[in-house]
C-alpha cells in the first residue's frame, strides 16, 4: 500500500532586515501553509542567529525549525513558495522517516 503522509522538518532563514512584525507574519504566512496542507507539529523559532557564511551580503539571519505531517508533493510546493518569497534567505526541508 502506498505511503499517504510522512513526517517532515523544515528550517528556513529570513532576512535580519525585516520589522519584528514582518517576521512574524512571514512565520505566521508558513505555519498556515503547513496547516492548510498537512499537520503542523512543533515549530520553534531561534531567532537572530550568525550564518556561517555570507548570504546575499546578511551575516545574520533569522531561523526557524518547523515540524509537519504532509502528502510527500507537499514539501516541493512549499519550498516553491520559499523561493518566491521576498525575505527568505535560505531553507532546507528533510523527511524524517525512512
Amino acid at each position: 500500500m502506498a505511503k499517504t503522509t510522512a513526517k517532515y522538518e523544515t528550517v528556513f532563514i529570513l532576512t535580519p532586515v525585516l520589522s519584528e512584525e514582518e517576521t512574524a507574519a512571514l512565520v505566521q504566512k508558513f505555519k498556515s501553509l503547513v496547516e492548510a496542507n498537512g499537520t503542523l507539529g512543533e515549530v520553534d523559532e531561534w531567532g537572530k542567529r550568525r550564518l556561517a557564511y555570507e548570504i546575499s551580503k546578511q551575516t545574520e539571519g533569522y531561523y526557524v525549525l518547523m515540524n509537519f505531517e504532509s502528502k510527500p508533493d507537499f514539501p516541493a510546493e512549499l519550498e516553491r513558495i520559499y523561493s518566491i518569497t521576498d525575505g527568505v534567505i535560505r531553507w532546507l526541508t528533510i523527511c524524517k522517516e525512512q
